[in-house]
């Protein structure tokens, strides 16, 4: 379900912002009933284009203020390494995002802990874990920008 008509990105666009927004509220922004708005997210959620509802925290707040992005490579890319790997950073809860990378890099992690203690224990931890080639650590001084929300088209095409 790729083509997402207009009341359908809308909708997306409205919950990306606020989930939490009652469906009435929703179905006024983009010009429909509640009920045929409900049956919409509904048939969203069922083609996996809404993949859940969450409450986004402030880090800063829940004492997990240092950000760190992580480039990770690795010593071999055979599909048990990979499935290794996989366990590691799934058994991290401060490894907040993996991504498989092209380029230089072979995986880039972002990772929410407490301080540098706490992420050097983490990285002892990760590297324990498996073999890797090399480990490279970039601290955020700053989040300048975040959102979770994709920038979904709402203009009629």
């Amino acid at each position: 379900m790729t083509d997402l008509d207009l009341i359908d990105r809308k909708i997306v666009a409205e919950l990306m912002r606020d989930a939490t927004m009652p469906i009435s509220q929703i179905a006024d922004k983009v010009g429909l009933s509640q009920t045929p708005c409900w049956k919409r997210i509904q048939k969203l959620e069922a083609a996996g284009v809404l993949t859940g509802r969450v409450a986004l925290a402030n880090p800063d707040k829940l004492g997990l203020g240092l950000t760190v992005f992580v480039g990770i490579e690795v010593p071999d890319h055979s599909p048990e390494w990979r499935e290794a790997f996989g366990r590691a950073v799934d058994g991290i809860p401060e490894i907040m995002e993996v991504y498989r990378m092209a380029g230089e890099l072979d995986y880039l992690l972002r990772v929410s802990v407490s301080d540098m203690s706490a992420f050097d224990t983490l990285y002892k931890r990760l590297t324990d874990a498996l073999p890797i080639k090399n480990v490279t650590s970039h601290f955020a001084m700053e989040r300048m920008k975040f959102t979770t929300a994709y920038p979904v088209d709402t203009r009629n095409r």
